[in-house]
Parts: C-alpha cells; sequence; structure tokens
C-alpha cells in the first residue's frame, strides 16, 4: 500500500512531464526579484479549438503576467493584445504583433521591456486545452451583465450568470468585438474563467480522485507549450500561484490604462495606450510585492 501511494504521483508527474511540449522562448536576461511566468493563449487552428476558417499561423488572444513576489502578494495582470509598445527591432506596434512575428522569444523580450520583469517561466495553451480543462472539472459557472450574440467568438449569452461547458467558457474568454470595453473587457472575463476553474479545483478533493486528476492533466498537458527550462513542478507552482492571485490575499487587473483607443497613426490602427506616468511605478510596485491585494489599473477613471 505504501509503495502504491508512492508511486501513483510519481508516476503521474513523469507522465505528465512528458506530454508537455517545450520551445526556446527565455531572454537570458538577468534575474529580477521573484519569479515570473508570462502566460499566453493561442489562437492558432491547429488544434481544433476554434474552427478551420482559413486563418494561418497563431497570435496571442490572451497575454497574462503572473508574479510571485519574495515577499507580498501575488499578481496575476492582463496585459491587452492591443497594448502600443516597442517592439524590440521592429518598432512599435501592438503586443500581439510581437508573436505573430517572433513568437516566445520576441513576445518575451517585448513582455520585459514593457514591465522591467525578467521572464522565469513561459507557458502556452491552445484553445482546445481551454475547452478540455473547463470540461474536465465539470463546467464552470460564469457572469456577465450583458446580453451578447457574437459572431465572431460564438458567444451567445442573456445577461445574469449561467453554468457553462467547455466550448461556451472559450467563447466567453474570446468575446471582444460585442463588448464596449473591448480588450479590458475580455481580460476581465478571462481572468474571471481562471478564478472559477481554479474554484473548481480542490487538491484535497482530487486526492480521493485519481480518475480527475488524471482527466485534469491530460487536459492541461495535451495543447501545453513551455520554456525549455521549465518542468510540470514549475507548472504546479504556476498552479498555485493561479490560486493565491485570485484569492482574497491576491492581486488581479490590468495595468494603468491612459486610452482604450489610441491611434498612433500608421498601420497600427486603434490601440491601448498604457499610462506613461503611472506604469513604471506600478510595474516596481507588482516586482517589490508592496501593493495591497484587490484589483488594479484599468480604464482611465476607473
Amino acid at each position: 500500500m505504501v509503495l502504491a501511494l508512492l508511486a501513483w504521483p510519481i508516476g503521474l508527474a513523469v507522465w505528465a512531464n512528458d506530454k508537455v511540449q517545450h520551445t526556446a522562448a527565455l531572454s537570458g536576461a538577468a534575474n529580477t526579484p521573484g519569479t515570473t511566468y508570462l502566460l499566453t493563449g493561442s489562437d492558432s487552428r491547429a488544434d481544433g479549438g476554434i474552427e478551420q476558417d482559413g486563418t494561418e499561423g497563431s497570435r496571442t488572444d490572451t497575454i497574462l503576467l503572473l508574479h510571485v513576489p519574495d515577499s507580498g502578494p501575488t499578481a496575476l495582470i492582463s496585459l491587452p493584445r492591443d497594448t502600443y509598445v516597442e517592439i524590440p527591432g521592429n518598432g512599435a506596434a501592438k503586443l500581439n504583433a510581437a508573436f505573430s512575428w517572433g513568437q516566445a522569444p520576441l513576445l518575451v523580450q517585448t513582455v520585459e521591456g514593457l514591465t522591467g520583469l525578467t521572464v522565469d517561466h513561459y507557458a502556452e495553451i491552445g484553445m482546445a486545452g481551454v475547452e478540455q480543462i473547463v470540461d474536465a472539472v465539470g463546467g464552470v459557472n460564469l457572469c456577465h451583465d450583458t446580453d451578447v450574440n457574437d459572431v465572431d467568438s460564438g458567444m451567445v449569452w442573456v445577461a445574469g450568470c449561467h453554468d457553462v461547458d467547455g466550448t461556451q467558457a472559450l467563447a466567453f474568454a474570446r468575446m471582444r468585438k460585442a463588448d464596449l470595453t473591448g480588450d479590458v473587457g475580455r481580460a476581465e472575463r478571462q481572468r474571471q474563467l481562471i478564478g472559477a476553474v481554479m474554484s473548481k479545483v480542490q487538491p484535497s478533493q482530487l486526492a480521493l480522485r485519481p480518475g480527475q486528476q488524471v482527466a485534469l492533466i491530460d487536459a492541461g498537458t495535451g495543447a501545453l507549450t513551455v520554456s525549455n527550462e521549465s518542468n510540470i513542478l514549475d507548472m504546479a507552482r504556476l498552479a498555485l500561484a493561479f490560486r493565491a492571485a485570485n484569492g482574497e490575499n491576491g492581486i488581479t487587473g490590468t495595468p494603468p490604462i491612459s486610452s482604450i483607443d489610441y491611434r498612433p497613426g500608421g498601420n497600427a490602427g486603434s490601440t491601448v495606450l498604457l499610462d506613461p506616468d503611472a506604469a513604471p511605478a506600478f510595474w516596481a510596485a507588482i516586482r517589490d510585492g508592496s501593493l495591497p491585494p484587490g484589483p488594479v489599473g484599468g480604464m482611465p477613471g476607473a
């Protein structure tokens, strides 16, 4: 019995580690205090999460920075994909262009330049993975206060809170065009979805349900790509940090924003402009763990 109890988690960890894909991502920049994770959601059609529509390549609908300081609250910060930012070697453009142009390595470098935080671990999940994880936990309850019928994302919603499956949760997280706050509103819904999933994954309950352990790991790793230096134990620490950030002693939100419709000219179109005066101090406070728990950042005047 003792051998079985020891063998199960070890075997589970080895199996999970073999399922995770790896990619070159980290920049090799000097370390900054704490541990920083960069997480992205890829809209590639290759994994079947989104119906094939002729769109080639991949972009990042979701960009999240998760920081665990040496002391202080853990922070989960959404970076709007349309954030106007300097991309190394390419000039100023929208943040998600960094991923389109140079995949994970260029996105990591761009985020490090924007935040001043060195990325220690990178993780990318395909859209199919989102569906599978939600289904593996038996669905989640999500809330949105307006009716929605958005063709692009597939989100059909009656104002209020509803129990949803993986397909509906993915549409909830992807919808942007029917939201008056655009990228910022989508980021709020994505964080809500993460919190809803985390609330369904109770370690004490999972310990008694090996079948659900396997289903969750299978769903979470099958569409997961991480930096070459990261392993399944790092992803377990990431999950714990997610839980901490979404708890009452964590920090969630966006950086301070000056405009959600900043038009710098050229081919950039409408972008999100971070507050140039407030953002540097914000990132320093995230790094040092000096912000109080609770929601942060957001729209001008919010």
